[in-house]
């Protein structure tokens, strides 16, 4: 059974840097595409608007958020990755020291 997860991040608010953002977006590395993959994560896209990202993304029942955070931790690439989208990317208003993407509550359906 697959599992729906949103999450919300901020860019920094310079239009260049959104646009070097976007233009890493549209050729992500394979081996990160590769971790997203062997994490159980089935779908996953981002959108923005202004500065804020949200991430869809759609896991199996093997995903869990805290064994993707060991995968990564382990992973050379993806923390090459995260380190360079950092230069990017700033926490939302409230988050924790440390937290990038934030998991959204969801609060309706139709």
């Amino acid at each position: 059974m697959k599992k729906r997860h949103c999450l919300a991040l901020d860019l920094k608010d310079d239009e260049k840097l959104i646009q070097e953002y976007e233009a890493y977006h549209q050729e992500v590395w394979p081996e990160i595409l590769d971790s997203i993959r062997n994490s159980g994560i089935q779908t996953m896209q981002i959108y923005r608007v202004y500065n804020r990202l949200f991430m869809i993304m759609e896991a199996d029942a093997s995903f869990s958020f805290k064994k993707k955070h060991e995968m990564d931790v382990k992973n050379p690439k993806v923390q090459e990755w995260e380190k360079l989208m950092w230069n990017y990317q700033q926490a939302i208003p409230k988050s924790n020291p440390g937290e990038k993407w934030l998991l959204m509550d969801k609060i309706f359906e139709l």
